[in-house]
This record gives structure tokens, C-alpha cells and sequence, in this order.
């Protein structure tokens, strides 16, 4: 398998290539497809929307839409059968997806915009920039869009065994800019009390809301909502600000929870300080499989599971929401000057 660890073998951002000539009757999808197609890539519509999806050749697949760059389906191989493909993604359908991996980039300096966020990337328009293959092991897309001074570089990769998000940010403003960005993923689990992580023993953590997006399933004060205990009442729930540290080996996800994962705001003063692992595994008990979860770039992780909300939009599988952020410590990026993040979700089932 092909590493995806270093920035390295990312690709740089390359110039749009020049449009091509096509008969004026040609649709979205048949100018991407000849402009784009590849082998293993293919542009299709689900519900005017346009659409992606990538296949490497053991049969893995993941699904991504054009216009917002949300990632709503990836489904690896993980057993040696024929059809031993499982979704690991809850997702939404309805008038705008839900779940899935999304990318979200809140402006650090707007803390009183809508629902105290403003997102400097909702409502631009993506457009596909390039697309790369490696003899269908190694599939790769990736999106552009431009939201005021800031370039903005989304590439999506799949291989036989895992899939990774890389988000490339440019100021070409003459100011620095503050950002919060994070790449939040939705897992699927087959039952409430079989989901847990392990990997983060040791690791401090805070009680703290995610960042708002439109691929929210809870909102910040969703899941920041004590959880319900029954007949009696609620649970107290953990306080938001106090700072814990991780004790057990497996962290079980059958409670309400809402934690940043990452050293504490004013250890990251210090010239040393305990960084938090680059990785955990989450278990999913229910069908017997684990994933593993890799930041690359943020200095964060956000790990929240819904708890007694579990059923808001359906009984037939649980979620937890997962994934690297910067949202204590907002990202600077100098005039001039380019940021990089990456995800990685990757499994050793087979």
C-alpha cells in the first residue's frame, strides 16, 4: 500500500487545465468525464447534484460530491468473501447530506457570526482541478474553490485499504489569517454498546462542542446536551473547559460526549510539551472490525458520540463523529503563505 503519511507525496497545486472544445449540447457530467475520466473515476448526478466515484481495482469505492466536497460513502474491502464490502460512513440523504466526511474552515477572527461561527468556505463553489491514477491501486481527485484572499486545495484519495482528505490553504492576502479548520467524519457502528477507540491513554482532553457545519448531525449545543438516563432524569454530563486526562485503554462510546483531544491551550506555550497521538483505532464490536483514524498537519482531535440521540434520524445504526481539527489554537496563516492538514482512514480487516 502506498503511504500516505508524508506530505511529500501529496501532489502540489497545478494550474486548470485549458477548457477543451464541446458540442454545446454536452451535460456537466460528460464534460467532466472527458476532461477527467480516468480509469476507476467516473462522473455521474444523483439528484441534480454532481458526483464522483472512485473504485480501485479490489473493489473499495468511495463516493464524493462535486459542489461541497462532502465525502458520502466510502466502502473498502474488509473481508476476504466476494462481497465483503461494509459502509463505514452514516450518512443523511435529504435536500442537503448529512454525515459523511466534511470539510469544515471557520474564520478564527469572526467569533459572532452565525451560531458564533462564520465559515469562510459555505456557499463556493468547487470545481474538479485535476485527477490522478496509479494502475487503479491509487486514485485521486482534487477540488478547488477560491473564498476571498484565501486558495483553497481539497484532495480526495482512495487505495485498497484506505482513503485520505488533504486540505491545502493559501493566503494571498497581505494580512495573516486565523482559521479553524477541521475534516469531521461520521462512522457508522452497528450498536450503541459495542463502539469504542482505543489509542488515546495518556492524552489530555476537554469538554468542547464541535465546529458548526452544514454536514452537521448534532449541533454544538446538541452535543454539548446532558444525556438523558431514563425516568429520572439526565445525566450531569462532563464540564465544558475542565481539562482531563484519558485513563482507559478502550474509551467506550455508549455515552454522551463531546471532547477536543490535544494538549491544554497553555502547554503549547513551552518550548516541549506532550503532543497527542497521531492516531487511534475505533472498534466497532458489532461487526468486528476497526479503523484507524490519522491526523496529519492539526493538533486536535474531536471525538463525540451522541449518546440517548443516537435514533435522531433512524434506529439502524449508531454514529460517532471523529476527526483532526485546530479549534483551541486556530491555525495562522502569514501573508503569502500556505497551510496543509490531512485525514487518513485506513484499516488492516483483510
Amino acid at each position: 500500500m502506498a503511504s500516505l503519511i508524508s506530505f511529500s507525496l501529496l501532489p502540489k497545486p497545478k494550474a486548470v487545465r485549458s477548457s477543451i472544445s464541446a458540442p454545446q449540447t454536452q451535460t456537466i457530467i460528460e464534460r467532466l468525464e472527458d476532461k477527467f475520466g480516468r480509469k476507476g473515476i467516473k462522473f455521474s448526478e444523483s439528484n441534480n447534484i454532481p458526483m464522483v466515484e472512485l473504485k480501485v481495482r479490489n473493489g473499495s469505492s468511495l463516493k464524493l460530491s462535486l459542489s461541497d466536497a462532502h465525502v458520502v460513502s466510502y466502502k473498502p474491502k474488509v473481508y476476504w468473501k466476494d462481497e465483503g464490502f461494509e459502509e463505514v460512513l452514516y450518512t443523511v440523504d435529504g435536500d442537503e447530506s448529512r454525515g459523511g466526511v466534511g470539510l469544515v474552515i471557520v474564520n478564527g477572527e469572526e467569533p459572532n457570526g452565525p451560531k458564533g461561527v462564520s465559515s469562510v468556505i459555505s456557499g463556493y463553489d468547487w470545481s474538479v482541478k485535476d485527477t490522478d491514477s496509479d494502475a487503479i491501486d491509487a486514485l485521486q481527485i482534487e477540488l478547488s474553490c477560491t473564498a476571498g484572499v484565501l486558495d483553497i486545495t481539497y484532495i480526495v484519495s482512495l487505495y485498497p485499504v484506505s482513503m485520505a482528505t488533504a486540505l491545502v490553504v493559501k493566503n494571498n492576502g497581505r494580512k495573516p489569517v486565523t482559521l479553524k479548520p477541521g475534516i469531521m467524519s461520521y462512522l457508522r457502528f452497528k450498536k450503541r454498546s459495542g463502539a469504542g477507540i482505543q489509542g488515546l491513554k495518556g492524552c489530555s482532553y476537554c469538554p468542547n462542542p464541535p465546529l458548526s457545519s452544514p454536514f452537521e448531525l448534532l449541533s454544538p449545543s446538541e452535543a454539548m446536551k446532558a444525556d438523558s438516563s431514563g425516568w429520572f432524569g439526565s445525566d450531569e454530563g462532563e464540564k465544558p473547559g475542565i481539562w482531563a486526562v484519558e485513563d482507559s485503554v478502550i474509551t467506550l462510546l455508549e455515552k454522551k460526549m463531546s471532547r477536543i483531544y490535544g494538549a491544554p491551550p497553555a502547554e503549547r506555550l513551552k518550548a516541549v510539551y506532550n503532543t497527542p497521538p497521531s492516531k487511534f483505532e475505533t472498534i466497532d464490536q458489532g461487526r468486528g472490525l476497526f479503523f484507524r483514524m490519522i491526523r496529519i498537519g492539526f493538533e486536535e482531535m474531536y471525538v463525540g458520540s451522541p449518546g440517548s440521540m443516537w435514533d435522531k434520524y433512524g434506529k439502524q445504526h449508531y454514529f460517532v463523529c471523529t476527526g483532526p481539527t485546530s479549534m483551541l489554537v486556530p491555525v495562522d496563516v502569514a501573508s503569502g503563505e500556505t497551510w496543509r492538514g490531512a485525514m487518513v482512514i485506513e484499516h488492516d480487516n483483510l
